[in-house]
């Protein structure tokens, strides 16, 4: 996975990867492969999903419960 990948760029091209799959239009050599990057790319999203809402939680609760 590359260092620098974000979430959009992951989404649209788990997007992209869905399109051609859906119609028709990869070829049965490049399947597999296509398959696998789709597999890491929902494993990215769903780290970077999961990462984020542990952050936002944490601020909120920083919000809502200030040191002072």
């Amino acid at each position: 996975m590359e260092e620098k990948l974000t979430y959009e760029a992951a989404y649209a091209e788990l997007a992209a990867i869905a399109k051609e799959i859906e119609n028709e239009t990869i070829s049965v050599d490049a399947l597999a492969t296509k398959v696998k990057r789709a597999s890491e790319l929902i494993d990215f999203c769903q780290s970077k999903l999961k990462s984020t809402e542990s952050e936002v939680n944490k601020i909120i609760s920083q919000m809502e419960n200030p040191s002072s």
